[in-house]
């Protein structure tokens, strides 16, 4: 056989095979961004303006503002706060919601009802969904705790739903066989199979509320947010940087939390 019949290297296949398919794609897209860049009318002038304002902004953050410690540890433990009562209750509505959306377990009006509630609560960000609760509950941290609380039910009952319809049916099957009432086939069948993971991803969620709840309180849903914001429309910017600072901390506390709790569950 030739050298030509046998080739000595090994090159990953193409997700487009046909030279022509995929040299003709990559000119599309290359065009495609083009043609967006040029579509969104944006006023380079003005943008180049924006560039010493932004220096001067930096200019001004340094040193940060500590002074008012008082008003970072407020809106610090409130952050805390919210994102711990939003996990916990997002973890307890997210049970029957997940139980209602998985097809292996429900009937399927359930099913529906369920799966119609799960993409509702996830289609709108959690700044969306915190604007609406500011306009209802006016300004603090219990929008923003409804906020993380829709958020949380819905990642977490999502999660859930899927792991039990990805469960094994065998170990369910022969639960039934026993005779055993549905809330028994839950917990002897279910419960243990999904416990790991489902603690995991709660867990995972409260790692994301700490850092929701930062944002969350930019359009009022209290927290450290609110206090950032409020400083940026006061032009504090050495304070907003000490508020930043202040919220980098919280998150890598957050994530040290999360190890560690992650680590005692294996």
């Amino acid at each position: 056989m030739s050298a030509r019949a046998t080739p000595t290297t090994w090159k990953p296949p193409r997700l487009i095979a046909h030279p022509y398919y995929r040299h003709g794609f990559t000119i599309l897209v290359i065009a495609y961004l083009i043609w967006s860049v040029g579509s969104l009318d944006i006023d380079w002038t003005r943008a180049s303006h924006g560039l010493p304002r932004a220096a001067d902004m930096f200019a001004r953050m340094v040193p940060p503002d500590f002074s008012r410690w008082q008003l970072l540890v407020k809106g610090m433990i409130e952050s805390v706060q919210m994102a711990l009562a939003a996990s916990l209750f997002g973890m307890m509505l997210a049970i029957p919601l997940g139980l209602c959306a998985a097809r292996n377990l429900a009937p399927l009006p359930v099913y529906l009802v369920g799966r119609a509630l799960l993409a509702i609560t996830r289609t709108f960000h959690e700044v969306i969904i915190a604007i609406f609760f500011v306009k209802i509950f006016g300004f603090g941290p219990l929008a923003g705790m409804l906020t993380l609380v829709v958020a949380s039910m819905s990642f977490i009952g999502k999660m859930l739903a899927e792991d039990i319809e990805n469960l094994p049916p065998g170990q369910m099957e022969a639960v039934r066989a026993t005779g055993a009432s549905f809330p028994k086939m839950l917990l002897y069948a279910i419960q243990p199979q999904i416990l790991p993971r489902y603690l995991g991803v709660s867990i995972y969620r409260l790692d994301a509320n700490i850092r929701h709840s930062t944002v969350v309180g930019i359009v009022g849903a209290g927290g450290i947010g609110q206090v950032l914001a409020a400083s940026f429309s006061r032009y504090d910017y050495d304070f907003s940087l000490a508020i930043l600072i202040t919220i980098v901390a919280l998150v890598f506390l957050g994530e040290f939390f999360s190890h560690w709790v992650r680590a005692r569950l294996r």
